[in-house]
């Protein structure tokens, strides 16, 4: 436990020196983010405060979250665990595919950053290659960090083949990704979600390690690899977004951009995955869901009928044209991640309880 404490203020401490610090260097460069702007008929939210603000905010989560994750073990001498370096590795990966489309949109000022298709091939070039190592490396006991089954709380009966998993992990990977993008728009709106499903996956997996099958045969133990280390990466996460979130929240002083919202997405589903929670991940990342299913009900009634049913989407810029002000968005919001939090821990101890 003291590893998964340490992790998480350690990445909280570095979250809270490397980011002003990058804040500083990037207006000194006068790097930030292009802003759209309404134009030919079409109205985006009034945003012209934000020009200037400094992006790829997720440079400073992602490296706190990896120093955080070293020095702790380093402290307490203890060696990182494979699931432990696959989470790390999807973090990282899919914070590259969005440094190279932060990379766009501030250096040459395209505010739609890099071609859909070349995102997706990037996340499915992660996604894919994290699931082939994640059947790989079997512990003492044989057990892998990933599962052929579906999951819940643990797995389910549902067992996939090989090459449906892969397409099953590419499809988590991908969808939480892109919600945490989508839900990237306003002040502090995706950092401080996000914070609320770290926390819940280091409380999770602190109680997995606790019951783990590797202790003995205890009733409706959890089978899942490397569980405290889990925990400890999840801790990590919590600590380096919440130093970010000091930052990031109304009026942001830096956004995360693509850098730090597919790396955030990537660990999320990391931790689903590895935690034999794949499918609670719709409740734990509930906000991220809603937001998602907005801009698909926007698309498709477009296309299907001509009309749209948001004043504009994602949902979050649907109220700001509504004449919401941003900071009530983002607080309410909260209050809605937060519920699907609970409710996600809900399930999780009512399954446990469960006789």
């Amino acid at each position: 436990m003291k590893l998964v404490v340490l992790a998480g203020l350690l990445a909280t401490f570095f979250s809270f020196v490397l980011t002003p610090a990058l804040i500083a260097y990037l207006r000194r460069r006068g790097y930030s983010q292009a802003i759209r702007e309404s134009a030919d008929g079409i109205q985006y939210p009034e945003h012209e405060g934000k020009r200037g603000t400094p992006s790829m905010g997720g440079v400073a989560i992602v490296t706190s979250v990896i120093l955080g994750y070293a020095f702790a073990h380093l402290v307490t001498w203890r060696s990182p665990t494979v699931s432990g370096l696959l989470a790390i590795y999807v973090m990282v990966g899919l914070g590259l595919v969005g440094v190279a489309d932060d990379y766009l949109k501030i250096f040459k000022q395209r505010s739609t950053g890099i071609r859909a298709r070349t995102k997706l091939l990037g996340q499915a070039f992660v996604a894919i290659s994290f699931a082939f190592m994640g059947l790989r490396f079997p512990d003492a006991q044989g057990t892998v960090p990933l599962s052929h089954a579906v999951s819940l709380v643990r797995d389910l009966p549902i067992v996939l083949p090989t090459a449906v998993v892969f397409v099953w992990i590419w499809f988590i990977v991908t969808a939480i990704t892109n919600g945490v993008n989508l839900t990237d728009g306003l002040d502090g709106l995706a950092s401080g979600a996000a914070v609320m499903t770290f926390g819940a996956y280091t409380v999770m997996s602190v109680w997995q390690y606790g019951q783990n099958c590797q202790f003995g045969q205890l009733a409706r133990c959890y089978t899942v690899r490397d569980s405290l280390d889990l925990a400890v990466f999840a801790a990590a996460c919590a600590g380096a977004g919440f130093g970010f979130l000091w930052f990031n929240t109304s009026p942001a002083q830096i956004f995360m951009g693509d850098t730090g919202s597919l790396a955030i997405g990537g660990a999320m589903a990391a931790l689903a995955t590895m935690t034999r929670t794949e499918l609670l991940l719709a409740t734990f990342g509930g906000l991220f869901l809603i937001v998602t299913l907005s801009v698909i009900a926007q698309v498709g009634s477009y296309k299907l009928t001509g009309r749209r049913v948001l004043r504009m989407a994602p949902l979050h810029h649907h109220f700001e044209m509504g004449g919401w002000p941003e900071i009530l968005i983002v607080v309410r919001f909260w209050i809605i991640q937060g519920a699907f939090v609970v409710m996600g821990l809900a399930v999780f101890y009512a399954e446990w309880v469960r006789q």
